[in-house]
């Protein structure tokens, strides 16, 4: 783990609405877990576990970006099992555009994906699951769980 004074914790509140939808507010910007730079990242770790979980929060900005490219590709070279969040958060890009092209170029890496039906939807312009998920890039997905 590394600390900094130069960057806060990031938190994020969620409130249920009477209606059942959630609502996040964001505590980050900036937070520093976006300033992980990929020469900070301890490459031994890859040798002593076998999951690697990552989201797509850690895409948004840079250095994180590139550090998290590089962490699932070098998972992927070990033959880790990797798990992906895509975690959407509009509010947090810069644009929806980017958000999909980002998520959807990370999805084939996973071997599971943890995905609600908005984010499919969003993804793929389908709400049946069964569609949707059938609409997500080819790879190796195992499991899909919402």
């Amino acid at each position: 783990m590394k600390l900094t004074d130069e960057a806060r914790t990031g938190i994020t509140f969620v409130t249920l609405e009477p209606s059942g939808e959630r609502d996040c507010s964001f505590y980050i910007n900036p937070s520093a877990d976006s300033f992980l730079n990929k020469d900070e990242i301890d490459w031994t770790i890859f040798e002593e576990y076998k999951i690697f979980h990552f989201g797509s929060i850690s895409l948004i900005h840079e250095p994180s970006r590139t550090a998290a490219l590089q962490a699932v590709k070098r998972a992927r070279e070990m033959n880790r099992l990797i798990s992906y969040d895509p975690n959407l958060r509009l509010g947090l890009w810069d644009s929806e555009e980017r958000a999909k092209t980002e998520i959807m170029a990370t999805l084939p890496y996973a071997d599971i994906v943890k995905i609600s039906e908005e984010e499919l939807t969003f993804l793929t312009g389908c709400s049946d699951m069964e569609e949707g998920i059938s609409r997500l890039p080819e790879n190796q997905l195992t499991i899909v769980g919402r």
